[in-house]
């Protein structure tokens, strides 16, 4: 299962929903769905996600299990500013902790799609 973000609007958030409601309650079997999380616009996405934040997953997805203290100490960053990354990518669901207090994702793999005309706006 891969995590998939991006942006996209309301609308076609809603639209997608509206879809997938009527495809449930005709009692479609429906497949299992890769992780998707949108932002409504470029600045939002970068807001959340940060060129050290997904560093930190990127870290994170090579290493496997990891404490936010090794991680600290492998990205070269303070242990308080990669433990508030950690948080957020928690909060997104893009990341987990094992029962032992260790940092994992979830997904073979993530992916951000962001059309450049949209990036061009932010």
């Amino acid at each position: 299962m891969k995590a998939i973000i991006g942006i996209t609007s309301w609308d076609e958030t809603k639209n997608e929903l509206r879809d997938l409601a009527r495809r449930i309650d005709a009692g479609e079997r429906l497949p299992a769905a890769d992780y998707h999380l949108n932002f409504a616009t470029p600045g939002e996405l970068l807001g959340e996600l940060p060129p050290k934040r997904l560093a930190t997953l990127r870290a994170i997805k090579a290493s496997g299990a990891v404490s936010i203290y090794a991680l600290a100490k492998g990205l070269g960053r303070n242990y308080s500013n990669v433990h508030a990354d950690v948080q957020r990518l928690c909060e997104h669901g893009l990341v987990e902790k094992d029962p032992e207090g260790r940092v994992f994702m979830p997904f073979d793999d993530v992916i951000v799609q962001v059309e450049a005309s949209l990036l061009a706006a932010a």
